[in-house]
């Protein structure tokens, strides 16, 4: 009896050079809808000021996802590092030439001002990071909740009362940093959301990141094979402050004020509920719950009386349905999608049992 051997074709993989191509096309396409809408003046200016701010809160959400999402602690002081970058930023652009250069609409000139605050920023919130992470992080669960809340209202404190004791000027205080040069655009926070991304994914993907995801599983064990546990939980938690504190320096230059009052607890609650929501460990996850928890509550003002009843039983029914968050541990990949398309287009389509001893029959 004849037995038709079913032939295996490997499956279709996309070279890496061709998924970066692929990558960047998506990413340019997605700017130019936006930015032609926006010149266009299809979305407004009101509207493009909430997208701004989506992007700000995307940059925060992905940020706060490396240390709890990847690394599984629970700090609840990210809003102290973007208070951290919002001054720091603040400060810096303040002293610069870059005001008089914005103003005259000079942003080519201004730009390199606008790039030496957001690394400002970023170092200050990162030298923030490691003071607090390296004696923080040798506690778990609620004590670390516990002690980084503490630090992040530390530092509002800090802010607000900083000046008495210096005795001169820096931030201003209760009173607020006022007349930061607003040069936060779309395309600006666009890059910087595009680039933090891209920085988080390559971290995860390498060896440092794979040490990071096993700390996540299991300290022991991570510890047991030779993995510094201390140093990578370091190396995360000052990461994700860095990030926050490119967020904060964004933040600054869009509304062109700051307060300390802004960056209380609730702050920090308001972006942990973005990552929760999303999905921990999803980055694509934290982007689209950031967005959405950023839109909502403009959609719902026509319902002023209201918008938080609804806002708060849209998050009451969410973790009811989806506990795990909108994508729970999933990751948005196009060129993975595309294989699994051309796969199962290119796939041979196995033939019924007895087909070949009909056909010698029929003959």
């Amino acid at each position: 009896m004849d037995h038709q051997s079913e032939k295996k074709t490997a499956p279709i993989r996309i070279p890496t050079p061709m998924r970066y191509c692929m990558n960047l096309t998506l990413i340019g396409g997605l700017w130019l809808l936006f930015f032609g809408l926006i010149r266009a003046g299809s979305i407004t200016n009101y509207w493009s000021g909430i997208i701004i701010m989506a992007g700000i809160n995307m940059i925060l959400a992905v940020s706060l996802n490396v240390a709890t999402g990847y690394l599984g602690q629970l700090p609840l002081g990210h809003a102290g590092f973007m208070a951290v970058g919002a001054y720091a930023g603040g400060i810096w652009m303040r002293s610069t030439p870059a005001a008089g250069l914005i103003a005259a609409d000079k942003m080519a000139a201004a730009l390199p001002y606008v790039l030496a605050a957001l690394l400002f920023s970023a170092l200050t919130a990162g030298v923030f990071g490691l003071v607090i992470g390296i004696p923080a992080l040798r506690l778990k669960g609620d004590y670390l909740a516990i002690i980084t809340l503490g630090f992040g209202e530390i530092i509002r404190v800090v802010l607000t009362n900083i000046d008495s004791v210096l005795g001169f000027k820096l931030t201003y205080g209760a009173a607020g940093l006022k007349r930061i040069p607003k040069f936060s655009d779309f395309t600006l926070v666009f890059v910087c959301v595009i680039l933090c991304c891209g920085l988080i994914h390559m971290l995860m993907k390498s060896r440092h990141g794979r040490a990071i995801l096993s700390i996540r599983e299991s300290e022991i064990a991570a510890e047991s094979v030779g993995i510094r546990v201390t140093y990578y939980k370091t190396l995360a938690f000052v990461f994700s402050a860095m990030l926050a504190g490119v967020a904060g320096c964004l933040y600054a230059g869009y509304l062109g004020s700051l307060y300390p009052s802004t960056f209380k607890f609730m702050k920090s609650i308001e972006i942990l509920g973005m990552v929760v929501l999303g999905g921990m460990g999803s980055m694509t996850g934290s982007i689209l719950s950031a967005g959405v928890l950023t839109v909502l509550p403009e959609l719902l003002r026509s319902v002023a009386d209201y918008r938080m009843v609804a806002y708060s039983l849209i998050l009451v029914l969410m973790m009811i349905f989806r506990p795990r968050g909108l994508l729970g541990g999933y990751d948005f990949s196009m060129s993975r999608v595309l294989e699994q398309g051309l796969n199962a287009l290119l796939r041979p389509v196995p033939q019924q049992k007895g087909a070949g001893t009909n056909e010698r029959s029929a003959k």
